[in-house]
């Protein structure tokens, strides 16, 4: 457990799923965590999951050594601009989880001297499974250990060249939502052949840990692992070949990319 006081300015699904992770897996004691959302609605949110909520950006800013920034892209710089009157380089370091916005834009509103970290995580975050990419950011080797401490607490950790965040931002912030797709689908598929819900669902959850489980512990393609599932006039190649004519692969591939092309152009 870390003792710095960590402060969440963002109270939505990325910055509650990372406060839960911290707390209920004692990386940050409860009372050195403070989140702050800007809707009232939110903040009643935090506080029915027994978090501690400021009244300000500035207040939790005032509260804390580490400051996460989780909002929209195009609320980074405002919040940036309100809190910077209270941030001092020689204590804070920041943290942003909002995709779109460089360091040099940042750097714009802020000190120079700030030690700055581009992370993005997943919502996976609050159960310690998150694929977390880190940039650091004129950070010295005592902070970089401090933050790769915090999220390696709660998942894996790469560390990428901050041009590759946008990349980070589809492949882990939305990829998630890309494989819960799928799950729904599965499950769609095997109540239609009579499983009750929560049983097809129990299987298909079940079947991605081992799908994953498999990759990691024997290092092959997936494409490996599939000959050998698809045998020759089998039923799994038959339904794959199916799902492949409809375009399964390319309809993923392209789904990545066109959020890989919000994200970068806004389009």
């Amino acid at each position: 457990m870390i003792e710095e006081k960590f402060s969440i300015l963002g109270g939505g699904n990325l910055g509650s799923s990372i406060a839960i992770g911290l707390k209920d897996y004692s990386v940050v004691h409860k009372d050195n965590l403070l989140l702050y959302d800007v809707l009232e609605k939110q903040r009643k949110t935090l506080e029915n999951k027994e978090l501690r909520v400021a009244e300000s950006n500035r207040e939790a800013v005032r509260e804390a050594d580490i400051i996460l920034i989780a909002v929209k892209p195009y609320q980074v710089i405002e919040i940036l601009e309100e809190i910077k009157d209270e941030l001092d380089p020689e204590r804070h370091i920041i943290i942003s989880s909002s995709a779109g916005i460089s360091s040099t834009e940042m750097y714009k509103v802020i000190d120079n001297r700030m030690p700055l970290f581009r992370v993005m995580p997943n919502i996976a975050i609050a159960v310690q499974e998150a694929a977390s990419c880190i940039t650091p950011v004129n950070a010295n080797e005592e902070q970089k250990e401090l933050i790769h401490g915090i999220f390696s607490s709660l998942g894996d950790v790469h560390y990428i060249p901050e041009h590759l965040m946008s990349t980070a931002t589809v492949a882990s912030g939305c990829g998630i939502a890309f494989v819960m797709r799928f799950l729904r689908a599965m499950t769609a598929g095997s109540v239609e052949m009579g499983f009750q819900p929560s049983q097809a669902l129990e299987i298909a959850t079940k079947l991605l840990r081992g799908a994953a489980e498999l990759l990691e512990q024997n290092a092959e393609h997936p494409e490996h692992e599939i000959d050998k599932v698809a045998t020759p006039l089998g039923i799994t190649i038959t339904g794959l070949n199916e799902m492949e004519h409809n375009g399964f692969s390319s309809a993923v591939i392209k789904g990545i990319m066109k959020s890989y092309d919000k994200v970068t152009n806004g389009k």
